[in-house]
């Protein structure tokens, strides 16, 4: 893969904005091809994708937004930030641009958004737009399964709107220490990064808000479960193993309960393998469109 020297300034400059229930909201679109969605996580942005974005637009059309309450979108305290929303955003920016069928890669959160568009999948045959496949990152995709730091349990709890006060790039930082990989850790210039699209808008503010999802996955944990074990879409789930968060416990757990899963493990890497190891994520997205 050729040396990606794009900064966060130049992906705020080639993005744009759209009106969402009159919030700004941050979406980019480049390439050519089959469309391709990518579906970032928490606390982060579309700015996660970086890394390998320059390589997927040589091959598809590709669109991914901050979604609202992340990145470079609006960050409203009233908003009720729930998976649904999220989603009911996604549907209304594919209708905007005319979109009804397309390919998913997905990561951390963004597993969660994905889960409740299979689900509406699932439960309406006549449902208008048309997943084509998905490939998963690390994520929190089963309650069982899935760890948070003391971090983020700390902030679902009543103390949380006092803890956003106290938090920095190095709380930012001592998180992502101990769930990248030993040997692929986030530089000093990519925590700068991550940490000013997360704290752009003043977004420290609505962080125990945007966190609340993670009781949604215990609430919904059986539909968004079986959102994945049954819709018959192509999926493929690409892990960081040491990913104390979601590695390779959640791989193993996946192994189980879906059927005929397609999982490959990165056996060093942690939670951000698009970030920690761009090159074996494009292999292995590539080798899993190339067979569908």
């Amino acid at each position: 893969m050729e040396k990606n020297n794009m900064q966060l300034q130049d992906w705020k400059n080639s993005g744009s904005y759209f009106q969402y229930r009159n919030r700004q909201i941050f979406w980019k679109r480049e390439g050519a091809g089959e469309t391709l969605l990518l579906i970032h996580g928490f606390p982060t942005s579309s700015w996660d994708w970086w890394k390998i974005w320059d390589s997927l637009i040589q091959k598809y059309t590709v669109y991914t937004l901050d979604m609202i309450g992340y990145g470079f979108s609006d960050k409203p305290m009233d908003f009720n930030y729930t998976i649904a929303a999220q989603v009911d955003l996604w549907e209304f920016f594919l209708k905007e641009n005319k979109i009804s069928e397309f390919h998913i890669l997905a990561h951390d959160f963004g597993d969660t958004v994905v889960q409740e568009m299979l689900a509406r999948v699932k439960e309406n045959p006549s449902y208008e737009l048309e997943i084509q496949s998905v490939c998963f990152l690390n994520g929190g995709m089963f309650p069982e399964t899935n760890f948070p730091t003391f971090t983020q349990r700390m902030l679902l709890t009543p103390l949380g709107v006092i803890l956003k006060h106290f938090m920095g790039r190095n709380t930012l930082a001592k998180n992502f220490k101990k769930i990248f990989g030993k040997n692929t850790q986030a530089t000093e210039n990519e925590i700068d990064e991550f940490w000013e699209v997360v704290d752009y808008n003043s977004g420290k503010n609505v962080i125990p808000k945007l966190i609340k999802y993670l009781k949604e996955r215990d609430t919904y944990k059986i539909r968004w479960r079986e959102a994945i074990q049954y819709t018959n879409i192509p999926k493929r789930l690409i892990d960081g193993g040491v990913d104390p968060i979601s590695g390779k416990h959640m791989a193993e757990f996946y192994k189980e309960i879906v059927p005929n899963a397609d999982v490959i493990v990165l056996q060093e890497i942690g939670h951000y393998p698009q970030v920690e190891a761009p090159e074996q994520v494009l292999f292995h997205y590539y080798e899993f469109r190339e067979n569908l």
